[in-house]
């Protein structure tokens, strides 16, 4: 590798560290960062840092202005983790706001997907003039941005199942008691999860079980406030649970077979809960085809990711169908036992050890007495 890729590598490590910084902040949008080099220095440095406002290319210019002044811009290399934008949405595009700025040289990691640009920012940029080096760390900004990639082309969320269980692999008791299975830090990382989520979703029987909030509770002002989402298919819930009582003040959606009572949606809907309908459960096929259109729907709303805490039918029906991409799970050094005991993942699975989907690079971290794995699956 020559000593210019080197220090190409060298500077897109940097921008990529700072594109994640906007995590939580800036979806629908993808994550970017960017830097400005001249003669070998870092001269400006920017990233996205929150929907709607203005975009890391920007940022990295205003950076190196105030630092070196207007001119400072002239004759530098621009390190940017995706494509540059060529149209108008909430800002102008960044390719107009590039043009002018004096850079010679644009270093991208990745071409952005999004059919309003897909190519149009670098083939702007190229007539204009600028010398153009393409697929710098590429699939580390395609795995920093997988959620949005994700959005676009799977036309679903990025979905992460998070569940807490005991050594025996329990996520309930017999009776239905499941709290607290995890410590109180472990539940303070799953708040601070929560905090980056477009929306959690739970089945009707862990509503019914745990009567949860689903919201955020940290010390802190959160990125997000995402919506709660229930597959309660006969409209189970009522206005003595939390999630009923609590729906005007933190969104509420209830996915509803349509052929519930009409008399429960019409007390839900009045309690400020949407009502999304779906059509009456007839084979398994039919439930897997519903949970992909509801998939469908979250993506039509721009809802990047999804947070599933339980139970055991969502899990084993996002599971057979492939659709979990990362797992976060808190194993408590407890035993409850008893066969009845609630499991954690349903559906058909596996049929050999051989098939059995793996974790990539899996963290693993103690969390006082609990274990905390979390990984992005390889279905490959």
């Amino acid at each position: 590798m020559s000593a210019k890729n080197n220090l190409d590598e060298q500077f897109m490590y940097r921008a990529l560290e700072l594109a994640k910084r906007g995590e939580g902040y800036v979806e629908p949008n993808p994550m970017v960062g960017c830097v400005l080099v001249k003669n070998g220095n870092i001269i400006g440095e920017g990233f996205h840092s929150q929907f709607g406002k203005a975009h890391a290319e920007v940022e990295a210019l205003r950076d190196a202005c105030f630092r070196y002044g207007e001119d400072a811009a002239v004759g530098s290399t621009c390190y940017v983790t995706l494509e540059p934008c060529s149209h108008y949405g909430k800002t102008p595009p960044c390719t107009s706001v590039l043009q002018p700025s004096g850079i010679k040289r644009i270093v991208v990691a990745m071409r952005d997907p999004n059919p309003m640009v897909n190519g149009k920012g670098l083939k702007i940029l190229h007539n204009a003039g600028f010398e153009i080096t393409e697929h710098v760390l590429e699939n580390e900004a395609q795995s920093l941005n997988a959620p949005y990639l994700t959005l676009l082309k799977k036309h679903r969320p990025w979905i992460i199942a998070k569940w807490a269980m005991t050594l025996d692999g329990r996520l309930a008791s017999r009776t239905g008691n499941s709290q607290w299975i995890s410590c109180e830090a472990s539940r303070k990382i799953v708040h601070c999860l929560r905090s980056r989520m477009d929306a959690i979703m739970i089945g009707s029987q862990t509503a019914l079980r745990d009567n949860p909030n689903l919201t955020v509770r940290l010390n802190t002002v959160a990125p997000r406030t995402p919506i709660r989402i229930v597959l309660d298919s006969n409209a189970a819930l009522t206005s003595e649970y939390c999630l009923v009582q609590t729906a005007r003040q933190v969104p509420v959606m209830l996915v509803v077979r349509s052929d519930a009572p009409p008399k429960q949606i019409e007390i839900l809907q009045n309690a400020g809960c949407e009502i999304f309908l779906i059509p009456p459960e007839n084979t398994k096929l039919d439930y897997q085809q519903r949970t992909k259109t509801l998939m469908e729907y979250l993506a039509q709303q721009k809802r990047t990711n999804l947070l599933v805490e339980g139970g055991k039918q969502v899990f084993g029906t996002l599971f057979d169908m492939q659709f979990i991409d990362e797992v976060h799970v808190f194993i408590a050094s407890k035993l409850i036992g008893g066969e009845s005991a609630y499991p954690t993942i349903g559906g058909t699975g596996l049929t050999e050890m051989k098939q059995a989907w793996k974790l990539e690079l899996p963290e693993i971290q103690i969390i006082e007495q609990d274990v905390y794995i979390h990984g992005r699956i390889n279905y490959s």
